[in-house]
């Protein structure tokens, strides 16, 4: 008796994983948003490049501060270098009667040591850049504003993505209801007719049709589940779920006022055109300052041993002056391509703003139809279910026969899908308008 508890209890164990993960995952809307821009790789990238364009920009602005190199170097010479005066070279000095050559002998002096070592540190502020660094500031600052505007982009993406997503897999699901209801009065009527050919009442040729009939239906069914996994494949990529499978939560459908002063003023791509064309008229200001000559301040302090010629310690101040004169010409040839640049992110802002105003006007439009066919699919959805519970009066009366009850089940699911369709579709219009208008 207890090996039979503890081996019960030793299945149970290996089987709860298993029972755990069968078990459906409730979900809704905001949930699967925000796992998908919790686990999303290319958005993850697009904050790294952010990132990296604020560590950018701190590295420019260091720059303009005062730049201090440190050297030291060490030398050991074989050979040392003499300066050699012979006697006599100076002249002769009379004393006495009797001349002194100057210097009286041969001399030597060695003009360094064999060990040789020196160290210093120098200091430069650059005068003439500093506008050109700031300039170059202003071109970072720039980037990491479009790098910015390039996640926010990326997560609306994201979020738009997983709305589709979703909104396809609730269509799916009464879209399977139709199909299950067609299938199951299909299978009746089959059955129908098998017994009136056996009682003699028809021929082959109907049950051929009827059967075909189940078949077809079978297969739409089939490509319903189909579709329903690769929804679901896709959602569970996204948002990174490991469940089996989803319960999703329904989404309010309730139409919403759209007001007709709406704009794109804070579209992403309008921004970034914008940016961009920024970003080309700073890039103009650092080339013109490009033509300046490089020159700026220094100081520092050094110090030596081996060198007998120089002092061991030797404080100094500065300036340094350097012009490339090429660079007149070859900047020259810069600001050209500066100019044609700004010239087609101009065309560019002006034609993402044509664009973004036709979608918002299509996005718009498309609120409106989805908006009356709403109204026209719930006038059928009401008509369907009233005529439902006319046959189910009828058959409780028994006036009609099992078909015709399925038969309007089908018809009801049908008109449900389509009213699911129109208010799906109305939700989809309205984040496509959000995201164009920048409101999400």
């Amino acid at each position: 008796m207890k090996s039979r508890c503890l081996l019960t209890l030793i299945i149970f164990l290996l089987m709860a994983p298993v029972l755990h993960a069968q078990q459906p995952m409730p979900l809704d809307l905001q949930q699967a948003i925000d796992l998908a821009l919790q686990h999303n790789r290319a958005l993850h990238i697009k904050k790294l490049q952010q990132s990296e364009k604020a560590a950018k920009l701190h590295e420019d602005a260091i720059k303009q501060y005062p730049a201090v190199t440190v050297s030291s170097a060490y030398q050991y010479n074989q050979n040392l270098g003499a300066l050699n005066i012979p006697a006599g070279y100076f002249g002769a000095l009379p004393l006495g009667g009797t001349t002194i050559e100057l210097p009286n002998k041969d001399a030597s002096f060695e003009l360094g040591k064999h060990n040789n070592f020196n160290a210093g540190v120098t200091v430069y502020q650059p005068i003439t850049q500093l506008g050109k660094i700031k300039a170059g500031m202003e071109v970072t600052k720039t980037d990491v504003l479009i790098a910015e505007q390039e996640s926010r982009k990326a997560a609306l993406q994201i979020r738009q993505a997983v709305e589709k997503l979703y909104y396809g897999l609730l269509i799916n699901q009464q879209q399977q209801v139709t199909a299950n209801a067609n299938l199951q009065l299909a299978q009746m009527k089959q059955f129908d007719v098998e017994s009136a050919l056996m009682a003699g009442k028809t021929v082959d040729a109907s049950k051929a049709g009827l059967q075909a009939n189940v078949a077809d239906e079978e297969q739409n069914l089939l490509k319903l589940q189909i579709q329903a996994d690769d929804y679901m494949a896709d959602l569970q990529q996204l948002t990174g779920i490991t469940a089996d499978s989803v319960i999703l939560a329904e989404v309010d459908y309730t139409p919403q006022p759209i007001s007709d002063s709406i704009s794109g003023e804070n579209n992403v791509d309008i921004r970034l055109a914008n940016l961009t064309r920024v970003k080309t008229e700073q890039a103009i200001k650092a080339a013109q300052r490009s033509y300046l000559p490089d020159f700026g301040l220094m100081a520092g302090y050094t110090y030596q041993t081996g060198n007998v010629l120089y002092p061991n310690s030797n404080p100094f101040v500065g300036a340094s002056f350097k012009w490339n004169i090429q660079d007149i010409f070859s900047n020259k040839q810069v600001m050209h391509q500066r100019n044609f640049q700004l010239q087609q992110s101009t065309e560019y802002v002006a034609n993402t703003q044509e664009t973004v105003n036709h979608d918002i006007a299509k996005a718009k439009r498309r609120i409106n139809q989805a908006i009356a066919l709403i109204a026209v699919a719930q006038k059928a959805v009401n008509y369907r279910q009233d005529e439902l519970k006319i046959q189910q009066d009828k058959q409780d009366a028994g006036l009609n026969i099992e078909a015709d009850l399925l038969n309007t089940k089908s018809m009801l699911a049908k008109a449900q899908a389509d009213l699911l369709s129109a208010q799906l579709n109305y939700r989809i219009a309205l984040s496509d308008l959000r995201i164009l208008t920048g409101a999400y």
